[in-house]
This record gives structure tokens, C-alpha cells and sequence, in this order.
């Protein structure tokens, strides 16, 4: 190694202010960098409203409730992937007057939204007319049948309930990822 000393300082090309290190702004960067970074909290702060409301998924403006003369359908219009969930249908007074009460299901509730078990269970099962119709002993009030589902896939998936006699009542349930 050589030993030249050297005579002239290094410099640096941003002064220095009260003999202290300078490092340099660009206030002009700055300032975009704190519009952007308020943006981003104010975005942050909306999606953590949004999901406390439901609108990500069990929340109250997700749940949801239809009904008709023949029964009272209680569900979660978002749903997660792989996460379980009750479809809940209560019959009204009327029905259950009868020895058993007859439900028709679309076969999106069983395919789609994942129907893992029905409670209690029904006395008989058939198939046709695009699902299932289920049969259920109706000698007491109140009378109400849970289906227990999963969806196994994200998208926006319809089904429909139908007691016979009375009008059906269709749905939508968005299942998110």
C-alpha cells in the first residue's frame, strides 16, 4: 500500500447546518409521501369499518332474514371459504299444523353452500326438481330446521326454500375467500 497522504478533505455536496451531519430532503417528495401515507391510514381505517358492519363477513349487515306465510329464513349473505355457517329455517304456526312438513332445496344449498348436516334430521329425503325435498316430523310449535354449511369455494351463489302451497323465497350469499 502506498502511503499518500492525502491533503484535501473529502466534501460533501449538501452543507452542513450548526456543524452537524447534513442529510438531505426533498421537501417536495415529502410531501406527496404524507398525502399518500394519510390515503393509506384513511383506507386502512375504512376496510376495519367495513368488517366490524359485516360487510366482510359475520357482522350484522351480514345476517339477514326472508320470509313468506310458510316459513322464516335466517342466513349470512357473506360467507368465508371453509368457514361454517347456519341456514336456519323456523316454519310459522300455520304449517305445523299438519303430522309432517315438506321443504324443497335448491341443490345450491347442498352442492355450492356446502350443507354438511341438516337438524334434526329428516324422516325422509327425495330427489328432483333441481334439489332435494326434505320431510319433517311437525306435531309441536315451534318448528325449525338448521342446515349447517361450509362452502368449499368463493363466488355469489343463489338458492332457494320452498314449502309446497306457498311461494318460495330465493336468496343470494356472496362467499368470500
Amino acid at each position: 500500500m502506498s502511503d499518500v497522504a492525502f491533503s484535501k478533505p473529502v466534501e460533501d455536496s449538501v452543507p452542513k447546518i450548526n456543524d452537524e451531519v447534513a442529510v438531505g430532503e426533498d421537501l417536495g417528495f415529502q410531501r406527496k409521501w404524507w398525502k399518500f401515507e394519510t390515503f393509506m391510514w384513511w383506507v386502512i381505517a375504512l376496510v376495519l369499518v367495513l368488517n366490524f358492519a359485516g360487510f366482510l363477513g359475520r357482522g350484522p349487515v351480514a345476517h339477514a332474514t326472508l320470509s313468506n306465510d310458510a316459513m322464516l329464513v335466517k342466513y349470512e349473505r357473506v360467507e368465508r371459504t371453509g368457514t361454517p355457517s347456519i341456514l336456519e329455517v323456523q316454519f310459522q304456526p300455520n304449517t305445523l299444523g299438519k303430522q309432517q312438513v315438506k321443504l324443497h332445496v335448491s341443490q345450491s344449498v347442498v352442492k355450492e353452500l356446502g350443507a354438511q348436516r341438516v337438524i334434526p334430521s329428516p324422516l325422509d329425503t327425495a330427489v328432483g326438481r333441481g334439489g332435494l325435498t326434505y320431510t319433517f316430523s311437525a306435531e309441536e310449535a315451534p318448528g325449525s330446521v338448521q342446515f349447517a354449511l361450509q362452502p368449499s369455494r368463493p363466488g355469489i351463489y343463489h338458492f332457494t326454500l320452498e314449502v309446497p302451497g306457498s311461494p318460495p323465497l330465493s336468496a343470494r350469499v356472496v362467499v368470500m375467500p
